[in-house]
């Protein structure tokens, strides 16, 4: 099995091409899983599924195809908080276990694309961790090095995944537990903006902060998973709606800006390793075209706090109080420590910390607007097991340091392996910005993976880019140049067919400018050979069904062609027949909205 390369774009080629087959795949992981269970030192799983539930998903795909399902034969793991229909849910709590009549929903929308589940995976116990050591079922070790921790509390899919025996697995991640051990693992961790993937059918740890979380070997294989996984769950009082924008694979800018912490709040808890990967992964992003801020952390680190210190913990104790009230002995004694103070907060303390929490949140949010994404370690140190034996509250708090203010403050976030310390140990970066910017998160992830092309997991398999599989999702992206462009006279026409701005950019030194009259005076963009220049634009996504609607209002001498773009992309959008050369030629402007300023 170690010979396959796993990831979903590989499997899917290999499928098309007949070169594998999905239950050779399938059974393989299932066999590699096992091995793993049988080795008493490794804690991944918690419960394999046997040859006559595998048969049964595997008979599913009798009808289908990598053609049309995008997750066809794909292997995965499932975090043993998250439910499996007939499989039991523990949340590694052996007396808390149930067996669930049906899936959660994010697990049927996997399956019904295709993927096949392998088990349940071991994690931190009722998910309250960031290491990976608080199971009753044993410690997951990381699957570089066993004297180190795989990180929590989604110990188990992480480490699954890194093995190359799935090719991605779900965890989740209400404070960090999604992007930790993909951090220490090597991997690619997605905590999607909260209420995207549904938590219905997922043992709650803070309901109103808990997201489904995704571990894959690569930025596009998460961007798959999550495309799929991102469907609006009418039974989830707290699932959101995905706007168009955040669909589907946005391009990312030549030149961007990204934000670090001032260099008074970076905390790398002594791990001087860890500080030194650090600053070459911002040179790193420096050397891609990214221009560096140094931003006032202040009001993340601030709402990081709340979390643990704050009354968020009431709603841990809510989730487990059946337990800790009648079965306090089925907790392993740090997870009742920490859970048990959720009964201490009075009403008023919820209420003060929610009114801080918004004034954090208005700060927070000016400096996130200020960067095309902000950027912190993953985790400021990775400690060996024998070290969080020796202070497991204290050194478990050090590793949230990064991750805990995420989805306090309604953020996407993407945790990304960037390297490799001295010690032959990984590390990464967290890339995060606003809700709903997933996409543009996964797809400089996916850029960054691209210059580094480290090996996928714990694996020596190489990296290699493929791109995303076309979902076909029914839009169409249309390059403007002038009144439809934001704020001018027929903007209207596109907002009006539930079009969304996906990017701000300009076209390649390749073109002319003219002003056509008109009823509403129109600009002209004309290919040509002589005194060209880049001229600014937006890339609009518009449904399908709306586009031949707008076509038909576009008068002569414009049409629709394709365009190029300064990054060599040639997309649909507004270009012109020679005659509208008699207009008057403004290309000296580089930009309509320049242009109709001077009149």
């Amino acid at each position: 099995m170690s010979a396959i390369n796993l990831t979903i774009s590989e499997l899917r080629q290999a499928y098309s091409n007949n070169t594998l087959t999905a239950e050779s795949v399938i059974f393989a992981a299932v066999d590699k899983a096992k091995a793993q269970q049988a080795d008493t030192g490794q804690a991944i799983w918690l419960n394999i599924l046997s040859e006559q539930q595998i048969n049964a998903y595997l008979a599913n795909l009798k009808d289908k195809s990598p053609q049309t399902h995008p997750l066809y034969g794909i292997p995965f793991a499932i975090k043993d908080n998250i439910d499996l229909a007939h499989v039991p849910t523990t949340a590694a709590c052996p007396q808390f276990s149930y067996i669930p009549e049906k899936s959660a929903f994010v697990v049927e929308k996997l399956i019904d694309a295709g993927a096949i589940p392998i088990g349940k995976t071991n994690l931190d116990q009722f998910a309250t961790g960031l290491v990976g050591t608080r199971s009753p079922y044993g410690e997951t070790p990381n699957a570089f090095n066993a004297d180190y921790i795989s990180g929590g509390s989604s110990s188990g899919s992480a480490v699954a995944t890194a093995s190359a025996t799935v090719s991605f697995a779900l965890g989740t991640d209400t404070a960090g537990s999604g992007r930790v051990p993909a951090c220490f693992n090597n991997l690619i961790g997605l905590k999607p903006t909260k209420g995207l993937l549904s938590t219905a059918g997922v043992v709650p740890a803070c309901r109103s902060l808990d997201c489904v979380s995704i571990f894959a070997l690569t930025a596009n294989d998460a961007n798959t998973v999550f495309q799929v996984a991102a469907e609006y769950d009418v039974d989830d009082c707290y699932a959101r709606t995905n706007p168009l924008a955040n669909q589907q694979p946005v391009a990312v800018k030549q030149d961007f800006t990204f934000a670090i912490p001032l260099a008074d709040q970076l905390e790398f808890f002594g791990d001087q390793a860890y500080q030194t990967e650090f600053n070459k992964a911002v040179s790193k992003l420096e050397k891609l075209g990214g221009h560096k801020l140094e931003l006032d952390f202040s009001p993340m680190l601030q709402a990081a706090k709340l979390l643990y210190e704050g009354p968020w913990v009431a709603e841990r104790y809510l989730a487990t109080k059946e337990v800790i009230e009648n079965t306090p002995q089925a907790m392993l004694e740090v997870t009742h420590s920490i859970i048990s103070a959720g009964n201490k907060p009075f009403a008023t303390d919820c209420f003060a910390a929610l009114y801080k929490l918004q004034a954090l949140k208005k700060q927070a949010d000016l400096l996130v607007e200020q960067a095309d994404f902000l950027v912190t370690p993953t985790a400021g140190r990775h400690y060996t097991r024998n070290e969080i034996s020796q202070n497991p509250i204290g050194f478990n708090s050090n590793l949230g340091y990064y991750t805990n203010f995420m989805n306090l403050l309604d953020f996407a976030a993407i945790a990304v392996p960037t390297s490799f310390t001295s010690n032959k140990m990984p590390f990464g970066i967290t890339l995060f910005s606003f809700a709903l910017q997933d996409q543009k998160l996964l797809a400089y992830a996916d850029k960054i993976m691209q210059h580094n092309k480290l090996s996928l997991g714990a694996t020596n398999l190489p990296f290699t880019s493929a791109p995303l599989p076309s979902n076909n999702l029914g839009f169409i992206d249309i390059v403007v140049c002038g009144a439809h462009l934001s704020g001018m006279a027929l903007n209207w026409q596109l907002t009006e067919r539930n079009a969304v701005l996906l990017e701000q950019t300009t076209t390649a030194k390749a073109y002319q400018m003219y002003a056509v009259a008109g009823t509403v005076e129109r600009p002209a963009l004309i290919r040509s050979n002589q005194n060209t220049q880049c001229f600014e634009v937006e890339v609009w996504r518009m449904p399908t069904e709306h586009f031949a609607s707008f076509v038909q209002g576009i008068a002569q001498p414009l049409g629709i062609g394709k365009v190029e773009l300064i990054d060599g992309r040639f997309i649909n959008g507004f270009i012109a027949e020679s005659s509208a050369q008699t207009g008057k030629n403004i290309s000296e402007f580089g930009s309509w909205r320049k242009y109709k300023q001077t009149q």
